[in-house]
């Protein structure tokens, strides 16, 4: 960042991904966080970024041959991509004065702008060994070692952005993973007693949330985080806040996220949707919403990013350009297209040993492994499936990481293993072990078809489908989260089971649900794709056109500065 623009926004996350080789990251909530940060220096906002140093990372994901999933620890040298900072500060945490570090990252832009990225960081030899654990793992560990990671985060990160002499404007919290930074500013903005004569309203939220912004990004009601007030008081040690957070968190429980929303002048769902979902879920409160996006840059692929230097110059930083997209002849689209189908399969033969047809349309399903996103519903009908891929063949390819205490997460990944053995080939089934930033791009561009099935409305946004479409791969999908509103029938792709007529979190369909993917497919889809090429490519080129020019971070972050940061 240069030294003239001093960061005025502080952008709070649990997880940050900014590149492959910093494993700081478990799924989409730090790709988005890392592709906020990417699109800020380019944009030359006045920002600064925080979050932790996992030093084990989240996990390197092994699958067994009968796919079970293993989990060993990442081993990565942070000295090799940033800088550590003599600044330190001090946190409360179960009596004692847990020392915090940090180390700075400058996320680079193409256009010479920067923004700093500070990874906070326990592993100092001024703590007990139990403390320099606390920044190791990204969501590990049980309630009181997560909570402690959320002191370090919000109050900690508060306190090294004061030592280190940043004036800060607005706090942008994403998810509630930082909201107890807000108590440092209700400390900070204490009214003096003898002008209040009540101490109970020395407490001055309203200049508390001048500074806040909330970002809640789940729909999931296990994604809302609660805290036992025993486990927080035992970890904070200071009765004096017990009573402002019955107040501001709920009366029974720390709610993370009432604290955030409490505490906010503007809070904001990541899709339309999503925030009519999130009035529903918290009543009385004003949901805003910015559709996510993703970095245009670091989402395309190289065969593509050559196109569109040719055809769309200037479209990395300006991906509005690509409603222009109409000039790139046909041809080159399919033969950008075909690059990254080669090199995806070539990758997969690499790690598989599995030989896939380049011809075959080639289905591509990678998230995280987990039970409301189905990644077996397409198996829901087995002979229906093999019927179909009989007379027209079809290649599944998956990847994706279960948290290492779901369950049920596991077990899909074990499903999809067992039908692979089941199937034999009609269609082809292959899962890609260890998915990272890497894999995920050869993914969202070398398949044909990008496949989106979660229960509705648990999908708050989702990003991977944005991705693809930048690849000018469409998307079939469950009308939710972004897909709603960039899914135009036959235009940009296809949609699976019923419009969405509610808000509500009831359980639809998965019958119904697969029965309309089946239908699509053999119906629509498969002769599109082996009999009408042109008609095919015309559908990616709309992708690219209509969803990959809007679903961008650019586009995002500028309504966040109009709409959340200025006012």
């Amino acid at each position: 960042m240069s030294s003239n623009r001093k960061p005025s926004i502080a952008y709070f996350s649990m997880e940050i991904g900014l590149v492959n080789e910093i494993p700081t990251y478990a799924g989409g909530l730090g790709i988005l966080a890392g592709d906020t940060v990417k699109t800020a220096a380019d944009l030359g906002m006045p920002l600064v970024a925080i979050t932790l140093l996992y030093k084990k990372g989240y996990f390197r994901q092994e699958i067994t041959e009968d796919g079970g999933q293993l989990e060993h620890p990442v081993e990565w040298r942070p000295e090799d991509f940033m800088r550590r900072l003599p600044n330190k500060v001090r946190v409360p945490i179960e009596g004692r004065k847990v020392v915090v570090g940090a180390w700075r990252y400058d996320a680079q832009s193409m256009t010479g702008r920067g923004v700093p990225v500070l990874f906070l960081d326990t592993d100092l030899e001024e703590n007990q060994p139990k403390d320099r654990e606390l920044t190791a793992v990204l969501y590990g560990g049980d309630a009181a070692y997560r909570f402690k990671q959320e002191v370090i985060l919000g109050m900690g990160g508060y306190r090294m952005l004061r030592d280190l002499g940043m004036e800060i404007r607005r706090y942008h919290m994403n998810e509630g993973h930082a909201s107890l930074l807000t108590l440092e500013l209700l400390r900070r903005h204490k009214r003096p007693l003898e002008l209040v004569w009540d101490e109970e309203k020395v407490w001055d939220a309203d200049a508390v949330r001048n500074y806040c912004v909330f970002t809640t990004h789940t729909p999931e009601a296990v994604g809302h985080e609660r805290f036992d007030y025993g486990l927080v008081m035992r970890v904070l040690g200071d009765a004096t806040l017990l009573k402002v957070l019955k107040d501001l968190a709920g009366e029974d429980r720390l709610n993370m996220t009432l604290l955030a929303l409490n505490l906010s002048h503007y809070v904001n769902g990541v899709a339309k949707r999503h925030g009519e979902v999130s009035k529903q879920m918290y009543p009385g409160y004003e949901f805003n919403a910015i559709t996510n996006g993703v970095h245009s840059f670091t989402w395309t692929c190289p065969s593509f990013r050559r196109l569109y230097d040719r055809y769309l110059p200037g479209w990395a930083n300006e991906p509005e350009l690509f409603v222009r997209v109409d000039h790139i002849p046909k041809d080159e689209i399919w033969a950008a297209h075909m690059e990254a189908k080669l090199a995806l399969l070539d990758e997969i033969r690499r790690r598989e040993n599995v030989q896939l047809d380049p011809q075959v349309l080639t289905i591509g399903f990678a998230r995280r492994a987990t039970a409301y996103k189905r990644a077996d519903m397409i198996f829901q009908d087995l002979e229906r499936l093999i019927a179909i891929a009989r007379k027209r063949k079809i290649q599944l390819v998956y990847a994706g990481k279960a948290h290492p205490q779901d369950g049920p997460g596991k077990k899909l990944i074990e499903k999809i293993f067992r039908y692979h053995r089941e199937l034999r080939d009609v269609p082809s089934i292959v899962y890609l072990q260890d998915y990272d930033m890497t894999l995920a791009l050869m993914l969202v561009s070398g398949v044909d078809l990008w496949l989106s099935t979660p229960l509705r409305p648990r999908e708050a946004s989702g990003t991977s489908g944005m991705k693809a479409a930048h690849n000018g791969v469409p998307n079939l999908g469950i009308l939710d989260g972004w897909w709603i509103e960039g899914h135009i029938e036959g235009v940009t792709g296809w949609s699976i089971g019923a419009l969405p007529q509610e808000a509500s979190l009831e359980k639809c369909s998965d019958q119904a649900d697969a029965e309309d993917l089946y239908r699509k497919l053999e119906e629509v889809i498969l002769p599109l794709f082996y009999d009408q090429r042109g008609d095919w490519i015309r559908v990616m080129n709309d992708a690219i056109g209509k969803n990959a020019y809007y679903f961008n971070t650019h586009r995002m972050m500028r309504r966040y500065a109009t709409e959340a940061y200025l006012f």
